[in-house]
């Protein structure tokens, strides 16, 4: 099912016109990590550093008729080196954003979270995958769905606020957040209706900041005002929500590719909780997205630089 490929301009149009970013590539090794750092830089979104091999980037390079003599390029030996070497440059602060090329996520994430040399804050870090669906009038924010596998009560604190930042920084003063369950009721045979019983009472007593939160709500009522006042639901999030809050990693992977490949979404996406945003692209993703990833990335970085961000 095709999705519309326009569906991010307004954040495309928001971040081009603050202007680009030093973005710090690791190892752009592949046709499609090479070409997402491209577009970003042709968008003018950002000022991508390539960090790779130099031998094996030229070669590519020249396979794809790109001229790299408009990049800085910086000579790692191997993709683990990349990782390394591209995570200090964001630690120096020489570049605002970190972007995963062709090696795998374990490495990126590895040399990023490194307590001596990455760039982890106290925080735990969280992906939201911001999805455009046309049956919904604005977009839905869906975390975490490719991280935290299992996360505790803890862990959902700060997946939670990570998403609630986003949506700061995208525009969103007050977003709602659905914490989504298989039920609406709180069941203690079920952790997830305990844990987001329990996240409400965080943000009551200001341990979460910055967003109504309701739950549990399964996802009709989530996602249907008319699905939760047939059930009686009373709810200031119910029909209306910003962001969906999933219990595990299964669930949020799940529903995320489903509204991709059933209902034609446009997605993008981001890893927060970190001292700059990082953009994980991945083979399956298309043109638009990649963009749109680093868009979203552009633009929490300049939040950041304003002062508006953790």
């Amino acid at each position: 099912m095709t999705h519309d490929d326009h569906a991010f301009d307004d954040i495309l149009q928001q971040a081009r016109a603050l202007g680009p970013l030093p973005m710090a590539v690791a190892h752009p090794c592949s046709r499609e990590a090479l070409q997402g750092a491209i577009e970003a830089a042709d968008y003018g979104i950002a000022t991508p550093i390539l960090v790779a091999p130099l031998a094996k980037l030229q070669k590519l390079a020249a396979d794809m008729d790109v001229d790299l003599g408009r990049f800085e390029c910086i000579d790692a030996e191997h993709s683990h080196a990349a990782a390394e070497r591209a995570v200090s440059l964001v630690r120096d602060g020489y570049a605002d954003i970190l972007m995963k090329g062709s090696l795998h996520t374990d490495e990126f994430m590895s040399a990023a979270l490194a307590r001596d040399t990455g760039i982890r804050t106290d925080r735990r870090i969280s992906h939201v995958w911001i999805m455009k669906v046309e049956s919904y009038p604005r977009y839905l924010f869906i975390t975490d769905a490719a991280i935290n596998i299992e996360p505790d009560l803890l862990t959902k604190r700060d997946i939670c606020q990570n998403a609630i930042d986003l949506t700061h920084a995208l525009g969103v003063a007050m977003p709602k957040v659905a914490i989504l369950a298989a039920v609406e009721t709180i069941n203690p045979t079920m952790r997830s209706t305990l844990d987001a019983a329990a996240l409400c009472k965080m943000a009551d007593r200001g341990q979460i900041t910055g967003a109504i939160l309701d739950g549990p709500l399964a996802f009709d009522n989530a996602i249907s005002r008319e699905a939760a006042t047939t059930k009686g639901i009373v709810s200031p999030v119910a029909g209306d929500p910003d962001i969906l809050l999933v219990p595990d990693l299964e669930a949020g992977n799940m529903l995320g590719k489903q509204l991709t490949y059933l209902a034609g979404a446009a997605s993008a996406g981001i890893v927060m909780g970190a001292r700059a945003p990082m953009v994980l692209t991945s083979r399956a993703d298309d043109a638009s997205g990649r963009l749109a990833s680093s868009a979203i990335a552009s633009l929490l970085a300049h939040a950041k630089r304003a002062g508006g961000q953790p």
